[in-house]
């Protein structure tokens, strides 16, 4: 019984994903690639401003059920979370938010987006936009 509920959280998750679309102007953004079943998903990161804190998170892509609502799980739980918690996200931390026994393909899948964010976080930040006068 509880494993048709996690099941049909999945599904939800991916016909109406969380914080998807792209953010104009993030102050960090990453991208992965799942060339097993095709995945690619994008996390974009915008801080608020004392750049401590997620203001925004989206994700973007396609992919399969487990990829997308994966990603979708993860936003949800890191939007409006210190930097300092997101830093420190770990693979099961995201296994466990999916909470379904998974293959280790469908593993791979599921771990897309953290993967991305994992991009994003060690990319260069995007400079600050100029002070209007």
């Amino acid at each position: 019984m509880a494993y048709d509920m996690y099941q049909e959280r999945i599904l939800q998750h991916y016909r109406t994903p969380k914080n998807f679309g792209q953010l104009d102007h993030p102050d960090f953004s990453g991208e992965e690639s799942n060339p097993l079943c095709g995945d690619h998903i994008r996390v974009d990161i915008r801080l608020d401003p004392t750049k401590e804190k997620v203001a925004e998170i989206r994700f973007s892509g396609d992919g399969c059920a487990i990829s997308m609502a994966s990603a979708s799980m993860l936003t949800q739980k890191l939007a409006g979370q210190p930097l300092s918690v997101v830093e420190k996200v770990t693979r099961d931390d995201v296994l466990q938010l999916v909470a379904i026994p998974l293959s280790p393909v469908r593993v791979k899948c599921a771990l897309t987006g953290f993967a991305a964010l994992g991009r994003a976080l060690h990319s260069t930040p995007a400079p600050a936009e100029p002070a209007q006068a």
